[in-house]
């Protein structure tokens, strides 16, 4: 069967620079791809890459692969080379690979070539999706119309071991605590004053009682965690005004500028405001929901035992809807297969993290039909988005045929 070589694919499209929002080259590259083999291809409006090869079996479904086209780093020339071993790629240790997530592209065009050369394969559709975007902000995937997709299961391929085959992610939500006091004052003249609470020391006394760490741990993974970001107090709108001057105009800002921000902040007033930041990661609505339950109660329990001289505020924002596990897993079982009998290790699990999976699993289809998506590694990637970012070769050779297996026993 006509085919292609992914390794080769791969080399060339990771040469080709393609930071955040500056894609335009390499998606270039893939139509080019695209048009030689007669395959279809558009940009959407927000120029992301839609590829889709028709079915030609009516008793089948389509199946759909998704991967992004960015890479973290700029638009510096890369050179990919073997490592001494002559097991990875790398480049000149100046910048980053870009296997995050070139091996996802390429692993997915390789496989739309591979099925335009061989029509005589009986199937119900391929559907691509290469996005922009998605390391910083993922703009490409939120600018997707997902109604021009029929698909119902979703393959994205950003994992970055071989095998993983990641069926739930931690949506990610950011917990904010304000404390305001009544009274502030000196810290000489009025610190004998019970009633002028520091609102620093009550943030930090309400953090002590707050959750932090895993919260939820299922099957060795952890399901829902929160983590405590910052902490700050001791910059008042005035005192903000004296450090930002100094910064502009004093050689005292030193590394790390964290602990100089401490030491410009003034120890000298009893402050009156406070803030804390926390990251909230689950992948189950219901756990959830039971952690900020909890946060509310400490917020409570500290507004009644402070009443009218300081009080906190919990503010709640959702950065990214939780990828929850599907009843359905059908895609889980058809990989295992596949693994099997390419003797790859098929590791079916949850991770703690965003992707574009988390944006797929709460969208629906042309039909209406709500995604089912899963994350899927198809090579192994180690240090990935710094400059000693390697793949190993093999990893993807196999990673590719994993991909191929599980859309031939998807049509059987």
């Amino acid at each position: 069967m006509d085919s292609i070589n992914v390794i080769e694919l791969f080399k060339e499209l990771a040469s080709i620079p393609s930071p955040s929002l500056k894609e335009k080259k390499l998606s270039e590259k893939i139509k080019e791809y695209t048009y030689i083999n007669g395959i279809n291809a558009y940009y959407d409006e927000y120029e992301n890459l839609m590829v889709k090869i028709p079915k030609n079996d009516d008793t089948k479904y389509p199946l759909l692969f998704s991967a992004h086209m960015d890479v973290v780093g700029n638009s510096s020339p890369v050179y990919i080379r073997k490592s001494e071993d002559g097991l990875y790629f790398e480049t000149d240790k100046t910048r980053t690979l870009g296997a995050d997530d070139k091996a996802g592209v390429a692993s997915a065009l390789a496989l739309a070539i591979y099925l335009a050369r061989n029509p005589e394969i009986k199937h119900g559709g391929l559907e691509i999706v290469f996005t922009r975007d998605e390391e910083t902000n993922m703009t490409g995937i939120n600018h997707v119309n997902f109604k021009d997709i029929e698909s119902e299961n979703v393959l994205v391929l950003d994992s970055d071991m071989l095998g993983n085959f990641e069926i739930a992610g931690a949506g990610y939500t950011k917990l904010d605590i304000e404390v305001t006091t009544k009274l502030g004052g000196h810290s000489g003249n009025d610190i004998q004053d019970k009633k002028r609470y520091n609102a620093a020391k009550l943030i930090a006394d309400l953090v002590s009682e707050l959750p932090n760490g895993a919260y939820k741990i299922e099957d060795g993974f952890t399901i829902t965690s929160c983590n405590l970001g910052s902490i700050i107090a001791g910059a008042s709108d005035i005192g903000i005004e004296r450090i930002i001057d100094k910064i502009k105009n004093s050689e005292e800002i030193q590394k790390p500028y964290s602990k100089t921000l401490v030491e410009l902040c003034a120890d000298n007033v009893i402050n009156t405001k406070a803030y804390a930041h926390y990251s909230l990661r689950s992948s189950n609505r219901k756990y959830e929901d039971e952690l900020i339950k909890k946060f509310q109660k400490e917020i409570d329990k500290f507004n009644k035992k402070y009443k009218e001289l300081a009080h906190a505020q919990l503010n709640i924002k959702i950065h990214m809807p939780p990828f929850e596990k599907s009843e359905n897993q059908q895609m889980s079982k058809i990989a295992k297969k596949a693994g099997e009998k390419l003797n790859i290790d098929v590791k079916v699990q949850s991770f703690h993290a965003g992707a574009e999976t988390h944006i797929y699993a709460n969208k629906t289809n042309k039909y209406g039909k709500k995604f089912r998506p899963a994350l899927v590694g198809v090579a192994n990637i180690y240090s990935m988005h710094s400059e000693n970012e390697r793949m190993e070769i093999e990893s993807l050779k196999k990673g590719y045929e994993f991909i191929k297996e599980i859309f031939l026993e998807y049509n059987k």
